[in-house]
């Protein structure tokens, strides 16, 4: 019996692991200042994951086009948004540190509900 729930519980977890979507890298194109991405939300639940790699000393715009909540998390794991009562779809970081910043966007809780495309423009100064 043991054994049966062991398996089944490893049998769990990698089909979590399988499921999960992955975390996909902003790139620049050569000499480019601003970026456009496109995510795709299924409801409260839904979250989509960005890594964008940074220089010390920058400053980083994000804004996006539909009622979306941003988290941003510095190379070390700090939460760096400067949360408002809004929804807090757009970030203003600077100066920045070098390294990888986490971006994770969801479904703005205080608005109307919604699924589907959004847009996300980053701009690096």
């Amino acid at each position: 019996m043991k054994k049966l729930i062991a398996v089944v519980s490893i049998l769990i977890i990698l089909s979590l692991s399988v499921f999960a979507k992955p975390t996909t890298r902003i790139k620049f194109a050569k000499g480019a200042t601003k970026a456009v991405v496109n995510g795709k939300l299924n409801g409260y639940k839904g979250l989509e994951k960005y890594v964008i790699r940074l220089r010390a000393g920058q400053r980083l715009q994000i804004s996006g086009n539909k009622y979306i909540t941003l988290s941003v998390f510095a190379p070390n794991g700090e939460d760096v948004m400067d949360r408002a009562a809004n929804c807090n779809g757009t970030a203003d970081i600077s100066p920045t540190v070098a390294g990888d910043y986490k971006i994770e966007v969801v479904e703005c809780q205080k608005a109307d509900p919604w699924k589907g495309n959004f847009k996300l423009t980053l701009k690096v100064k």
